[in-house]
């Protein structure tokens, strides 16, 4: 990535929305601008988990803000993600139509292991280099997410449905702090988080860190009250509790280094922090300086090339979980992309923005194109069908929920009826991308490599909906099941807004 370059994270928190914009100078990053905004979408959500219409207009009230600020940057110098809210909300997308016309970006709603992991990555990049084996803690808003790891390695993650803003609002709904508030609050969230008991046992980890959100307010209280900087123990845990008690509401606390925003939601923030003590052992626990923007921006810096973008091992990972032919889905892979990088050349000389963006479509193309037979190991009837649902269901590191969604439909739409497809037959790079997809697997259907010399797929100019396979006449004769297959798919496209040729010229 060069010298100079912008890039920028937003992230959707159930308490908080935040924008973190930098630079990149010599491989690192260098903040330059950082937005935060009080939203609390988390208490938001009415009784059959719908965000109000007060609740969505402040997120797109701040997101608008946000928006204005990042005018001029390109698309992938952004990353916007939403969190556990957004994941609960049964009407999130009447909220993300608007918030992605503000914002001016697409917004991803990861899935709770997505968001541990980019947590993960966004604190250990601030850390030291080291084998030490680290716990790393965030309780947000409306989940807490726990993740083991060594060094930079996240091998533990987990996301728990218990957040500062939702206790507060269960067990502290008036504002009030009381000695059985709290005893309530603390096993609620026990009985919650008891299942990370045998994930995250004392013995696995060596240093427990807190990133942001409640451990951060936590710590600064008691850094301001004299307690050492940048730890949050058990003692202190018990301190500010009696302070809590002792004020009896949020309405009267008066802490320093305590901020405005933090005392309304303190309250279940604590709790569930002392639940976590208790459960995992913990005596000290080391305020940590990164966290999930941050995450956010490590992805940016490495997700330019192939080898460093951790989305790629997900997908190795996925093919060897359900065992698939691997040397065949690369066999499919390598000529889909030849035939999407055919179908590119025939448009308009491409900017360096279009390169970008055809690098992209390539790389999710290839990704496609290695899982196509994921679902075979359920059944070989239908394999595309479970394939889709295994890509709809997985939690895969590095991809958001839309994205994953976005693959599925290209193994499902694979090979038969392409109505099934959910999906506007108007998006035109999608459609690239299954059309590659689909000759490609009927090119390779006698799983060894095809005779590609003279075949070419091009896009008619005058024709913006038409695309033509050319081959040698010699070809057809050649390879009688393939000319076979073609024809089909020719048929398999009337039934779209797309029209597929062939020419034996």
């Amino acid at each position: 990535m060069q010298d100079g370059t912008r890039l920028a994270a937003v992230d959707l928190g159930s308490n908080s929305f935040r924008l973190e914009i930098g630079r990149m100078e010599h491989g690192q990053f260098y903040r330059t601008e950082y937005l935060k905004e009080t939203v609390r979408q988390g208490n938001g959500l009415d009784e059959e988990r719908n965000l109000t219409p007060q609740a969505m207009q402040r997120g797109w009230d701040c997101l608008a803000r946000f928006g204005e600020r990042l005018a001029g940057f390109d698309g992938g110098e952004v990353r916007a993600v939403a969190t556990q809210t957004l994941r609960e909300a049964h009407n999130r997308e009447d909220f993300l139509g608007r918030a992605v016309e503000v914002l001016g970006f697409p917004i991803d709603v990861i899935s709770g292991r997505e968001e541990a992991r980019l947590i993960y990555q966004g604190v250990t990049q601030a850390l030291p280099q080291g084998n030490e084996r680290r716990l790393v803690i965030d309780i947000g808003g409306r989940s807490t997410e726990m993740i083991l790891g060594q060094g930079f390695e996240p091998k533990t993650m987990e996301s728990y449905r218990v957040g500062s803003v939702a206790w507060s609002t269960r067990y502290f709904s008036d504002n009030q702090f009381s000695k059985n508030a709290f005893q309530m609050a603390e096993i609620a969230a026990k009985a919650v988080l008891d299942e990370a008991l045998n994930a995250y046992r004392r013995d696995s980890w060596d240093v427990a860190y807190g990133s942001a959100g409640t451990v951060g307010a936590v710590g600064d209280v008691l850094g301001a009250a004299g307690w050492p900087t940048g730890h949050v123990t058990r003692a202190g845990l018990d301190w500010l509790l009696d302070k809590l008690l002792s004020a009896q509401s949020a309405d009267r606390l008066r802490l320093p280094g305590m901020k405005d925003d933090r005392r309304s939601v303190i309250g279940g923030g604590l709790s569930i922090l002392r639940a976590i003590f208790d459960l995992l052992q913990i005596d000290q626990m080391q305020q940590a300086s990164g966290g999930l923007r941050h995450g956010l921006l490590f992805d940016l810096m490495g997700n330019e090339s192939e080898e460093t973008d951790v989305r790629t091992q997900s997908v190795q990972r996925l093919a060897a979980k359900f065992s698939t032919d691997t040397v065949h889905g690369l066999r499919v892979a390598k000529v889909a992309q030849h035939l999407l990088v055919q179908l590119q050349s025939t448009v308009a000389t491409p900017t360096s923005t279009d390169d970008l963006v055809n690098e992209r479509l390539n790389r999710k193309l290839s990704w496609a194109a290695q899982l196509h037979e994921v679902g075979s190991r359920i059944s070989h009837s239908d394999y595309h069908k479970h394939g889709a649902y295994i890509l709809d269901n997985s939690d895969a590191m590095g991809f958001a929920a839309a994205e994953l969604h976005k693959l599925s439909q290209l193994v499902l739409g694979h090979r038969g009826k392409l109505r099934k497809l959910e999906m506007d037959f108007e998006d035109d790079l999608f459609i690239q991308q299954l059309l590659a997809l689909r000759l490609a697997v009927i090119l390779c259907h006698a799983r060894r490599d095809p005779d590609l010399n003279g075949f070419v797929l091009t896009r008619e100019r005058d024709k913006i909906n038409s695309f033509t396979v050319a081959y040698r006449p010699e070809w057809a004769q050649a390879f009688p099941q393939s000319a076979h297959l073609l024809r089909e798919e020719v048929l398999a496209w009337q039934k779209t807004p797309w029209t597929l040729s062939l020419t034996d010229s």
